[in-house]
């Protein structure tokens, strides 16, 4: 794995397959893929056209942006229909969820996780883990779209207070609420790490 990064050129988003019964979270997965498209990203994510999934990728799609789906061949009729994967620019048939989280995760500059459910949280919370243990240093951010990861962050801020979150400054997600301000926070933070580590690099040559 990856620890550090200079340019971000793709981002990964886990959300739901499902709908889910808040119309603004379908709303906010169009949002981010124009978002994504807008700033010349591609999009990685899951490959399912349904629910939350397909909003992402459609927001892309139809606003001239790239797509990388990715997704385990047993669920290929179960989150998507074969015509509708045949649209994207890239698909990536696995064998199993390991190898296609694997390959999200190597295909991916930072990770964005729109609400979703138990798929969507074991997602973000292995990309979590990974940090915690000093396996990458990618951004990632939870889009609390009316708060819907609040009992999350609140299990992670208490976590931490009982201690069970070692190497914590490794584990900082970015939490934003406003769907439009998350590309912009992701570019940002890559933007601001390249010029400590080019501070770093003078310094030491001083």
């Amino acid at each position: 794995m990856s620890k550090n990064m200079n340019t971000i050129r793709s981002v990964c988003v886990y959300c739901g397959s499902q709908p889910g019964r808040d119309p603004d979270h379908i709303a906010a997965g169009r949002a981010l893929g124009r978002a994504i498209a807008a700033h010349g990203l591609r999009l990685v994510y899951g490959g399912g056209t349904r629910g939350i999934m397909g909003a992402v990728a459609s927001g892309v799609l139809s606003n001239g942006g790239n797509v990388t789906g990715i997704i385990p061949e047993f669920l290929v009729d179960m989150e998507a229909t074969r015509h509708s994967l045949g649209q994207l620019d890239e698909l990536i048939v696995t064998e199993d969820m390991h190898a296609r989280k694997h390959k999200m995760f190597e295909r991916a500059d930072a990770f964005i996780t729109l609400p979703g459910g138990i798929g969507t949280l074991e997602e973000i919370v292995e990309i979590m883990t990974w940090a915690q243990l000093g396996r990458h240093e990618k951004p990632m951010v939870f889009a609390n779209i009316n708060g819907f990861w609040n009992p999350m962050l609140e299990l992670l801020r208490h976590m931490r207070e009982q201690g069970f979150i070692h190497t914590a400054e490794r584990v900082q997600p970015l939490v934003i609420d406003n769907v439009e301000d998350i590309i912009p926070a992701i570019i940002e933070k890559v933007e601001g790490a390249r010029d400590l580590d080019g501070a770093d690099e003078v310094i030491a040559k001083l």
